[in-house]
């Protein structure tokens, strides 16, 4: 047992608020027995989408919309794709997927696409909890293992059998990665970060041979699973599937092990994760687990670790960009670009130690 509580939503921030009588008609005509919705909160972690709780006298549900302002972020934010593959996930017999209930793409209703799934009830870890966490060191150690276990099992699932296969296209998948991103930052770039130019050449110049395609969820980290509430262990239910894709699993490991904060880390790298607290595997243990358990050669995972951050700080750039065009109003992002440096500069010490 956890004295641990489950995610509480708090209000709404300002100029985030839904249309609570446009979503009620919407989900009465194409949801068969929702009832009346009693209460509507926000959940106020992330930076990215934006998620919503549904109370009603039955289920709780999930709403999840994109940011403000993100419709000059081409290719991001697509809520019809992430229903689409938990709908996959579904169909193919994966159960640690909140249910998915429906999609909206009439902009009329709430002014954006969106869509609505069951709430999973569980414990999800959040970097915030962490001064007052203090769960013993070996629950942490065992439950960054069965993190890595489950992103093994995750890229166990058959893409062929299932259909999954169609999500993406696999050759040339990280060569497209590498310039996609790189392109995206100089669409949002603000201020001159040289770090971030030589990180994109060495990318481009070190590309690796592909691995062969699994699904890969592309943002896998604490806070975007539910775990038991009786069990920190037992994952109830991976989150947050809009980046999912197939292509090669190491970059996956490498998003992963970006997010991987250390001890030694400074306080930037710290607010993403709780794995710098004491228990929790190393980025290299995190890796050697992986390596042991799926059978994959990882001798070459510098280049993914450096590909993650180098797109977590084009995802934190745009996200600052958006702020700096009075876009979003939301405070937490005026100091972001400090953050871009920060990952950066732990890409250019990555290369120039090669180690991670």
């Amino acid at each position: 047992m956890t004295n641990l509580k489950p995610d509480i939503p708090t209000t709404i921030r300002s100029g985030e608020e839904l249309d609570k009588e446009a979503l009620q008609a919407y989900l009465n005509t194409q949801v068969p027995g929702f009832g009346p919705i009693t209460d509507i909160a926000q959940f106020p972690g992330g930076y990215s989408n934006l998620t919503y709780l549904l109370k009603t006298d039955g289920p709780e549900y999930v709403l999840r919309r994109p940011p403000f302002g993100a419709k000059e972020i081409k290719g991001g934010h697509d809520m019809g794709r992430e229903f689409r593959v938990l709908s996959m996930l579904k169909a193919a017999g994966y159960t640690k997927i909140p249910e998915p209930v429906v999609f909206c793409e009439d902009e009329s209703v709430i002014g954006c696409p969106f869509y609505v799934m069951e709430r999973v009830p569980g414990i999800i870890l959040r970097a915030y909890m962490a001064p007052k966490l203090n769960l013993p060191a070996e629950q942490m150690r065992q439950l960054s293992e069965a993190l890595v276990d489950n992103l093994v099992n995750l890229h166990a699932i058959d893409i062929h059998q299932t259909g999954l296969i169609n999500l993406g296209k696999p050759e040339g998948y990280i060569r497209r990665q590498v310039e996609g991103w790189h392109k995206r930052y100089l669409a949002a770039q603000t201020d001159d970060l040289p770090t971030m130019d030589q990180l994109a050449r060495w990318l481009t110049d070190t590309l690796p041979a592909e691995n062969p395609p699994t699904l890969i969820h592309n943002d896998y980290k604490y806070d975007n699973v539910v775990l038991n509430p009786d069990d920190l262990t037992d994952i109830q239910a991976v989150l947050d599937w809009e980046m999912t894709t197939v292509g090669d699993p190491l970059m996956d490991v490498g998003t992963a092990l970006s997010y991987w904060a250390e001890a030694n880390d400074g306080p930037f790298e710290k607010s993403f994760n709780l794995t710098w607290l004491p228990g929790n595997l190393t980025r290299q243990e995190f890796a050697n687990r992986y390596a042991e358990r799926s059978g994959r050669d990882v001798s070459n995972l510098l280049f993914y670790y450096v590909f993650g951050l180098f797109k977590n700080a084009v995802v934190i750039q745009q996200i600052y960009g958006r702020y700096k065009k009075g876009l979003t109003k939301d405070e937490r992002f005026a100091t972001l670009l400090t953050g871009v440096q920060a990952l950066a500069e732990n890409g250019a010490r990555a290369v120039e130690t090669d180690t991670y």
